[in-house]
């Protein structure tokens, strides 16, 4: 068998110009293929019974105690300053003897950092109150403004 070549002078097919799409069909159909199988497993979720949110407005008690944490990470019991974590632990375990147990609310800055917060958390689980509970602003669907 013989095969004739031509030369470039004398080609009258010139530059393709368009664009050969069939990779591009090729891997999107892959693509899809694997959207399909993988969606179903994904969906797939252990069954768990997720507890509703109800927004119950604070009832405030005389023997809740109000925990605050500043912008700085400073913790004030009710309006008492407190300079550290041993001071707070102390606190705490004097009132968690107490029949009723009071609760403690957490009143943090937004701008605070998650460990300040978390050192609160830390001391009162220290000094063994079981009721703890976070004060927060209602979100009125404006986002972003203070």
């Amino acid at each position: 068998m013989a095969m004739s070549m031509q030369s470039g002078a004398g080609d009258d097919r010139g530059i393709m110009s368009e664009i050969n799409t069939t990779p591009l069909v090729d891997i999107m159909l892959v693509l899809l293929i694997i959207f399909l199988i993988t969606i179903p497993v994904i969906t797939k979720n252990v069954p768990v019974h997720v507890p509703k949110a109800v927004n119950i407005p604070t009832q405030t008690k005389p023997e809740n105690i109000t925990i605050s944490v500043t912008k700085d990470g400073e913790v004030y019991w009710g309006q008492l300053h407190v300079p550290d974590m041993k001071l707070l632990v102390e606190k705490i375990e004097r009132e968690a003897v107490k029949v009723p147990q009071p609760e403690i609310h957490i009143r943090a800055d937004a701008d605070t950092d998650y460990k300040n917060v978390g050192k609160v958390i830390a001391a009162i689980n220290r000094g063994g109150v079981i009721k703890v509970g976070f004060i927060t602003e209602p979100d009125h669907g404006v986002r972003g403004q203070r």
